[in-house]
């Protein structure tokens, strides 16, 4: 069968539905809009609005395909019914039946556990792919969710297609990579490919899978569209958000170590050997809640002594400051500036300054008086990027666990029958697997200093306050080097934030990869926007540009 993606996120291309569903041949369409800041969005969405808590952009995009699909019998599956998939599954009926296309609409239920955790604003578990496997079982043209996981999308299509059954752990493990790969879109096709230039990804098409009963599939993308699939943007997209060997989900533990990937022609890459293990005794729960107010001043800093206008304007606000002390202050000082710089903007370095704290008068406080009266009082050339504002409400994200049975995992069919979904029989807690033999070094031979980027790609991305980067190795030679040169000592080094951190590395050498965790760089996750870039999304670029002594064999 084949499942194709039109949406990675919560604002992606309004055009996608209609380019997937004109563009080549198709049997499933999923949309992902799901991350963990939309289900905040979402959440406050629904303190305005209790009929809210859904991706409303699907909608826009549903009316100007519904037809189409409809008349490509084209079944459409998505997790953009967040907070509220009954409500959304309403609106598409109603949708519907005012564009008078007849669609069978189901839905899936019981991610939400809000009720059980007072103070969180959502609290939803990610459930597996068997709901929306019953929803198509039973008729549905389109398939509306809440928290399902990301590669529920395809699990529940490929488990309806194919007659899976719980417990047939290899197929349903070959059909949650497949998921991982489509779920982020453009990701796979050439989107913030660290090789971006490789191919034209000016306009990267979307991807499709071709899934097969085994499990196994070919990532690839209609032809003519831009971008490109190869086997290096595979491996990224595999290693992003994800830590050891060991993939866990709901319906089934997948085997990242056991993956292989083949070239199977231009932009056809094939995906097989993918092993599956029982899934955990446990499901993950997305716990959202607001952790208070924050505020920011960016304070610009040009020309020379940069060093010491910093130190000043840092002392003339810590007076300041001190009268109402927020409960966290933060500073950052962005080495932007140039010596002798052809414009303004080149000769400055940025400040920035952020103070959180549970009351919003405090941080409003904080900045908004003190930071505007240094005006005339301060460093020569003061000004500000923007006047600081009141503040505004930040959230913090966490993790915790739940047996299966706490969740009540219910399929709505089209005609309202309610199927109840049972958890799995068989569980397995996770471990660590054997660790893997490395390959035999790179015999030694002369090194130049050259960034870690020019022999090896990385994506990096968040997990809660956690950071994952995945690197990889373009060639068998550069592994050799790279699996015994970037050690969790060399990472700390390269990346200095982590060096107080814990850091976890895991081989994965059918990819020729290593997968790197950092806990805690993101402190609340990204909500809380604790860092620069608060979703590590450039933290796998930063690493790198850092420079190493390599081998020039790999140069």
């Amino acid at each position: 069968m084949r499942i194709g993606n039109f949406s990675g996120f919560y604002g992606d291309r309004a055009d996608a539905l209609r380019e997937m569903l004109t563009g080549g041949e198709l049997d499933v369409l999923t949309g992902d809009y799901l991350a963990e800041l939309t289900m905040l969005i979402l959440g406050r969405d629904r303190l305005k609005d209790p009929g809210a808590g859904y991706a409303r952009t699907f909608l826009r995009q549903l009316e100007d395909c519904l037809g189409l699909a409809r008349e490509r019998s084209v079944k459409i599956v998505t997790n953009a019914g967040g907070l509220n998939p009954a409500g959304l599954a309403d609106a598409v009926r109603q949708l519907a039946g005012r564009l008078g296309v007849p669609v069978r609409v189901a839905h899936v239920e019981g991610d939400d556990l809000t009720a059980r955790h007072p103070g969180s604003l959502a609290a939803h578990a990610y459930l597996g792919g068997f709901g929306i496997a019953e929803c198509l079982r039973g008729g549905a043209d389109v398939v509306i969710t809440g928290r399902v996981t990301d590669a529920a999308l395809v699990t529940g299509p490929a488990a309806a297609h194919f007659g899976w059954r719980p417990g047939e752990y290899d197929r349903l493990a070959g059909a949650v990579v497949a998921g991982h790969v489509l779920e982020c879109g453009t990701q796979a096709t050439g989107g913030n490919y660290a090789f971006f230039g490789d191919g034209d990804v000016r306009r990267p098409g979307f991807p499709l899978a071709e899934i097969h009963e085994d499990g196994s599939c070919v990532v690839t993308k209609h032809p003519g569209t831009g971008g490109f699939v190869d086997v290096g943007t595979v491996t990224a997209q595999l290693l992003y958000e994800t830590a050891g060997a060991r993939y866990a989900g709901p319906d089934v533990t997948a085997r990242l170590d056991t993956v292989r990937l083949t070239q199977d022609g231009p932009d056809r890459v094939r995906v097989e050997g993918v092993r599956g293990e029982a899934p955990p005794p446990t499901l993950k729960v997305g716990l959202n809640r607001l952790g208070g107010f924050r505020n920011e001043v960016v304070f610009v800093l040009t020309g020379l002594d940069i060093e010491a206008k910093a130190a000043l304007v840092r002392e003339q606000m810590a007076d300041a400051l001190a009268k109402s002390p927020p409960a966290e202050t933060r500073w950052e000082l962005a080495r932007t500036d140039h010596a002798d710089a052809g414009t303004e903007e080149t000769a400055s370095a940025l400040l920035r300054l952020v103070v959180r704290d549970p009351d919003q008068a405090v941080v409003g406080r904080a900045l908004s008086g003190a930071a505007i009266e240094l005006a005339l009082a301060s460093y020569p050339g003061f000004h500000v990027v923007a006047p600081p504002g009141r503040g505004a409400p930040y959230g913090v994200f966490e993790d915790v666990f739940v047996d299966h049975g706490a969740v009540d995992h219910v399929a709505v069919l089209h005609d309202g029958r309610r199927v109840p979904v049972a958890p799995p029989r068989d569980t397995a807690p996770l471990t660590d697997p054997t660790r893997p033999p490395l390959p035999d070094p790179l015999p030694a031979g002369p090194t130049r200093r050259a960034p870690l980027g020019r022999v090896a790609g990385a994506r990096s991305g968040d997990k809660g306050g956690d950071a994952n980067v995945g690197v990889w190795a373009r060639s068998e030679d550069a592994w050799r080097w790279l699996a015994h040169e970037l050690t969790v000592d060399r990472f700390r080094q390269l990346i200095p934030e982590s060096r107080e951190l814990p850091v976890t590395r895991h081989v994965l050498p059918n990819l020729r990869a290593l997968n790197f965790v950092v806990t805690g760089i993101l402190g609340a996750g990204v909500a809380a926007q604790h860092r620069f870039d608060p979703q590590a999304k450039a933290l796998g670029e930063w690493l790198r540009s850092r420079h190493l002594d390599l081998p020039e064999a790999l140069l």
